[in-house]
């Protein structure tokens, strides 16, 4: 049973940083992508980021480029979401999630497994 848990969600003042964490269990081979999702009260879930475990590479959402940076420690299973300069609309509910198939995360569509998200709140 593929599980994913997700941490490092907090309060952080405009232009400060967090960086969460995803811890993946199950998967049988190592070549699977995990990626990285927000939603914000009242708005519809989007894609952030995302890295394929195989090879490094990597996505960002347009609002993500120049600010944030996903990383794969591969032998503990883990991504991590380095988030630098952050502002008040990047509050919302950010979860982890995964799929063998890398494509299905950058589009953010058909993904199969999902984390119980991390709330990432930044006040103004």
């Amino acid at each position: 049973e593929v599980q994913l848990q997700a941490s490092g969600g907090g309060l952080v003042q405009t232009g400060g940083y967090l960086r969460l964490s995803c811890a993946a269990s199950g998967f049988t081979s190592a070549d699977y992508g995990i990626g990285w999702f927000r939603q914000a009260p009242g708005k519809e879930r989007e894609g952030v980021s995302c890295i394929r475990r195989s090879d490094g590479e990597t996505y960002y959402s347009d609002s993500a480029k120049g600010r944030f940076t996903i990383s794969s420690d591969n032998a503990k299973n883990t991504v991590y979401l380095q988030m630098n300069s952050l502002a008040p609309e990047d509050t919302a509910v950010y979860y982890c999630a995964a799929d063998a198939n890398y494509f299905r995360l950058v589009a953010g569509r058909d993904v199969n497994y999902w984390g119980v998200g991390t709330l990432v709140t930044v006040s103004s």
